[in-house]
């Protein structure tokens, strides 16, 4: 039975990924920064992660004997528009929960990952697309997520010949962050999701995917 690590699997897009996989008889562990009794509801493996804990987020492979698939998809928006000091360290957390976490925890289940020849998968944001960024705002969010790319397709070079990386857009999903007026589900965007996921090859590795299977340019 293979096993997949959600990150932010507490509501919205992680814990559709974690009802899905976990429905096709994944074994699943979800990592939360708080309690959620939806999770709980699900009968996964949940664990205690504060992404902005940096030191818990390098060791935490440490707490898995398997790994086939990660999915980095916890995340925060920032500051939408940083002019003061304070919006400036909270720019930085931004860049540490959404770049700097996700790559350190693909490092540390790296070597499980490795063991199957699995995936590790980072939910970005066509947002953070240079050439795609034709309205500017959300200053945090999109330079943390333009970031973001840039690391997994380096983790992406630097194991070409042992796991497949890419990272991949949700599209615009009707959550807490996403509003009610998106298009999207989160259980059509999830199903399309997980079905790039489950086609990507080795030949794939390094790409920017969107959830319809689209690539997205950098």
């Amino acid at each position: 039975m293979p096993t997949v690590l959600i990150t932010g699997a507490n509501r919205g897009i992680g814990l559709e990924f974690a009802r899905q996989y976990k429905a096709d008889g994944w074994d699943v562990v979800a990592t939360v920064r708080e309690h959620s009794p939806e999770l709980n509801a699900l009968g996964v493996r949940v664990e205690r992660l504060d992404m902005r804990n940096l030191g818990s987020v390098a060791g935490f492979g440490e707490r898995l004997d398997s790994l086939d698939l990660l999915i980095a998809n916890a995340g925060t928006y920032g500051p939408k528009s940083p002019e003061s000091g304070a919006d400036g360290e909270e720019w930085l957390a931004t860049f540490a929960v959404n770049t700097v976490a996700p790559y350190l925890l693909a490092k540390s289940v790296l070597p499980l990952v490795e063991r199957v020849g699995g995936k590790l998968v980072a939910v970005s944001t066509r947002m953070g697309s240079i050439e795609d960024n034709t309205s500017g705002g959300y200053i945090a969010y999109r330079s943390s997520k333009t970031a973001l790319n840039s690391a997994w397709k380096s983790l992406a070079i630097d194991n070409r010949d042992k796991v497949t990386c890419a990272v991949i857009h949700p599209g615009w999903v009707q959550t807490r962050m996403g509003g009610r007026s998106a298009p999207l589900s989160p259980e059509d965007s999830v199903s399309g999701m997980r079905k790039v996921i489950e086609d990507m090859t080795q030949a794939d590795t390094g790409a920017f995917f969107s959830y319809d299977g689209s690539q997205i340019p950098w």
